[in-house]
């Protein structure tokens, strides 16, 4: 085994964010402990939201089970779901205003809002969910969990691990495969999390030129 580092930390920006690769095989004898990973999403999810409603929900798929059940619906993506420490599916929770009480209440009680605050902008989060359409609902939690999945690959660089999004598996299938309301919890990606069993490839990107203009 092939192993290119020990797991250290870093809070070296240039490491975690310019230095970051796509990871396709891992070393399958490192594990991440449920300790960690519940630190390291804790910390994805300071991620931005919409009115802070956080509609993003996380499937940590780490047992062999449970990676058995996964395998069949990844297709082009087995040797990750295979070696990674843990496969995390990320969703979007398409019922998420159902937590604005218990989310407001809680930043009034760790003092980050005011309750006259709350008392004020609780409703107006209510009424507008009732009449949000179905489609721009679905936006929110797209837009919300894909910022959160990009906060967990950086954390998880951070902590020392590598990662590797993934689009290619069946979405029409997962939620119901992992017993989760296929109705409620709509699929954003699979990310692979472990330790990188070799160094990852380097990629080129298009100049700001190309992506970027001013006015």
């Amino acid at each position: 085994m092939n192993t290119v580092n020990q797991i250290t930390k870093t809070n070296d920006f240039n490491k975690i964010a310019l230095e970051r690769r796509s990871i396709k095989k891992y070393d399958p004898t490192v594990k991440i402990s449920r300790e960690e990973m519940t630190e390291i999403l804790a910390e994805a999810t300071r991620a931005p939201s919409s009115i802070n409603l956080q509609p993003w929900r996380f499937l940590v798929i780490e047992s062999d089970e449970a990676k058995a059940t996964l395998l069949p619906l990844a297709m082009f993506n087995q040797r990750q779901v295979e070696t990674a420490s843990a496969v995390i599916a990320i969703f979007g929770d398409l019922r998420h205003e159902e937590n604005a009480d218990e989310i407001f209440n809680a930043a009034v009680e760790a003092g980050h809002m005011p309750a006259d605050v709350r008392d004020q902008q609780l409703p107006f989060a209510k009424a507008y969910y009732e009449n949000i359409s179905d489609a721009a609902r679905k936006d929110i939690a797209l837009i919300d969990s894909g910022l959160v999945a990009m906060q967990l690959m950086l954390v998880a660089r951070a902590h020392g691990y590598d990662t590797n999004a993934i689009g290619g598996y069946d979405k029409t299938k997962i939620a119901e495969a992992f017993g989760m309301e296929k109705d409620r919890y709509v699929p954003v990606m699979l990310l692979s999390m472990g330790k990188a069993d070799s160094e990852g490839h380097g990629s080129g990107r298009l100049p700001v030129e190309k992506v970027a203009e001013w006015k």
